[in-house]
């Protein structure tokens, strides 16, 4: 039960904050129409859209028979009741399942070309996130100040994850976009992101565990997040890498392209990194 949440939490964030940060990027990134990236984008967000629907019922349901302690409490419409009226991530996650669905019919619907709805839609899913995993621990100001913390984090990382995938879709077929340009763009918007992730992250440290790292470095808790912390340091790596030479970036569209699935690869572990850390206690000191 507990790889299978680890599962559906990593599918749910990573398809959540790519949509998110695809929306929010594209017209920082691309000016004007691109018919075929558009739709392409257009066709893998309907799935997306789908997929996080269907892990967000899944993760419902396995919290569900995690609380009852038993498998076959996950269909019993009683005990999802019960789950979804009196715990505080049912009440959080009828909204966000709600809000996912209104999305899927968009998508698949005369008005799925709105923008603003798009991305409207996608802030409230992603902002609905983030009192599900740690920033539910506290209560009163300090736990709300937790939540609001975590959603400008998750706002960061949607954004450089959506805009990373973005980057590929265009160095896949660059015949026709100033590539040059397009990554001046994405490196101007990336210093922001960079600034707000590692504030934001510290933070979550520091409050979570009482420590300015936790302890013991090398299991549980802090083993997951110095894999995290690695990762997105060796994005950052590649981000720095592919900064320095952009001018010559239209001679080595390749290793560009390779370099940036990379740094999209690591995000994603990253986020899977992030998964498992919402199952584990994060050792409040004392």
């Amino acid at each position: 039960m507990a790889s299978a949440l680890v599962l559906c939490r990593f599918l749910q964030f990573i398809v959540v904050l790519m949509l998110f940060g695809a929306w929010v990027f594209r017209p920082l990134l691309l000016k004007g129409v691109v018919e075929d990236l558009d739709r392409q984008l257009a066709r893998m967000a309907r799935w997306l859209a789908v997929v996080a629907l269907v892990s967000g019922v899944s993760w419902l349901l396995l919290i569900t028979a995690s609380m009852a302690g038993a498998w076959d409490a996950a269909f019993d419409p009683s005990t999802l009741r019960l789950v979804l009226d009196n715990t505080f991530f049912g009440q959080v996650w009828r909204w966000h399942l709600l809000l996912n669905a209104v999305l899927v019919a968009l998508l698949f619907s005369p008005w799925r070309s709105s923008v603003p709805l798009r991305i409207g839609l996608a802030s409230l899913l992603v902002a609905t996130l983030a009192p599900v995993g740690h920033g539910a621990m506290l209560d009163g100001l300090q736990g709300q100040l937790l939540i609001l913390n975590q959603i400008i984090h998750l706002t960061c990382v949607g954004i450089w994850l959506g805009g990373l995938m973005l980057l590929v879709m265009v160095l896949r077929q660059p015949a026709g976009h100033d590539v040059g340009a397009i990554l001046r763009r994405f490196s101007g918007v990336g210093y922001a992101l960079v600034a707000g992730l590692v504030i934001t992250g510290l933070i979550n440290v520091r409050v979570l565990t009482g420590q300015f790292w936790p302890t013991p470095l090398l299991s549980g808790f802090a083993l997951i997040l110095l894999i995290k912390v690695l990762l997105v340091a060796v994005m950052l790596g590649l981000a720095l890498f592919n900064r320095l030479r952009i001018k010559d970036c239209e001679r080595r569209l390749q290793t560009l392209k390779h370099s940036v699935i990379a740094e999209w690869l690591l995000g994603i572990g990253a986020v899977a990194a992030v998964s498992l850390l919402g199952t584990l206690p994060p050792m409040i000191a004392g």
